[in-house]
């Protein structure tokens, strides 16, 4: 997104400049280059707005509109050449745009109105019979081009925000079942020691001794489950019950073999003993990122994944070596849901290229008791 935006800025700089050329040289060859300087100076201070206009868009809107109106009455009062010429016109609809975009409704519509009124300003402040209609018309159209992009943008800005709330929410549902689904199994085998301790008590005081012991264990883990679970219920509807457990990794993997590029897989020896919302965590972490590599990365010669513990938590690591891709064709919404996932069981997740190429996700879940509240 970063050099999007750059070149994004880039170009608009060069086609601000390259507008305002134009505009001096026209008025030089016909009015004389003096008649130029009001308007080549509003349109480099427009320009400069347009070009910053994301720090603070509606100030930069604002005042932008105002020099703009400023730079009318300035050339209908001093009998100069109509304004707002070409340049003024372009970093004009920018900052009207923009604003549209990303200000709340009433501010967006009090800029689009600002621009509405330079408009009719420019209509009314043109000398009869003095010509200039054709500089007005390409700022209207400019004008209405602005606040069309922006409304446009907006409606997929906010289609977008929708979507990723969506995959957020069901990202939680589902983690939330799992983890339902892990408290009542240790709470069913705590009833269900109780009421062998309750049988045994008054015969043999040692096997009551240790179904104690077996409900005081499920009972801690039942209570590190439950502290995460109650973070994420945050939707009353109910859903289908998770799963009883993840598909073990090394059949992902080998899966994943058959179809994709070759896998280099490296998992913990001994196996460990994780919660199993962590080990159902682990394997959507490599789901979804070798499901990226198979999407976006087909061509990559090897793909390493490796799970380890270490000091900070559990740490899922999926590199390829494809061709690098910018970040929005590399995330989408499955990134959204990982992150969501991590994030909520107090994990982290970086996804992005990788140090020599390609591209690298890694996620890092907590150790066995943390993540909890």
């Amino acid at each position: 997104m970063g050099v999007r935006r750059v070149a994004a800025t880039t170009g608009l700089a060069v086609a601000l400049v390259a507008a305002i050329g134009v505009q001096a040289v026209a008025i030089a060859a016909s009015w004389g280059l003096r008649y130029w300087l009001v308007g080549g100076a509003a349109a480099v201070v427009v320009g400069a707005l347009a070009l910053v206009r994301r720090r603070q868009p509606a100030w930069t809107a604002a005042a932008g509109l105002a020099v703009t109106g400023l730079a009318v009455a300035v050339a209908r009062l001093f009998e100069l050449p109509t304004e707002p010429g070409p340049a003024l016109a372009l970093a004009s609809a920018v900052l009207v745009g923009t604003a549209v975009r990303v200000l709340a409704p009433a501010p967006a519509a009090a800029v689009a109105g600002a621009g509405l009124a330079v408009v009719v300003g420019a209509w009314l402040a043109m000398r009869p019979g003095a010509g200039g209609s054709g500089v007005v018309a390409v700022y209207s159209l400019a004008w209405l081009v602005g606040v069309a992009a922006g409304l446009a943008a907006r409606l997929r800005d906010e289609r977008a925000r929708a979507a990723a709330e969506r995959v957020r929410r069901d990202e939680r549902r589902e983690l939330a079942r799992e983890l339902h689904d892990v408290v009542a199994h240790h709470v069913t085998g705590m009833v269900v020691q109780a009421q062998a301790a309750n049988l045994v008590a008054r015969r043999d005081a040692a096997r009551a001794t240790e179904s104690l012991a077996g409900i005081e264990s499920a009972g801690g883990e039942a209570l590190r489950a439950m502290r995460r679970l109650v973070g994420l219920l945050r939707d009353t509807e109910d859903g289908p019950p998770a799963s009883a457990g993840p598909e073990r990794v090394e059949a992902l993997v080998d899966r994943f073999r058959r179809q994709g590029p070759p896998v280099r897989l490296r998992l913990p020896d001994p196996e460990p003993s994780w919660p199993p919302e962590i080990t159902s965590s682990v394997y959507r972490v490599v789901r979804e990122a070798l499901t990226n590599v198979a999407r976006h990365a087909p061509h990559a010669r090897t793909v390493t994944v490796t799970v380890d513990e270490e000091p900070a938590g559990v740490v899922v690591e999926v590199i390829d070596d494809g061709p690098p891709a910018p970040a929005a064709h590399r995330g989408g919404y499955g990134l959204v849901g990982m992150r969501e996932r991590v994030e909520a069981l107090g994990g982290t997740l970086r996804a992005g290229p990788g140090p020599a190429g390609g591209w690298s996700v890694r996620a890092v879940l907590p150790p066995r008791d943390g993540g909890s509240a």
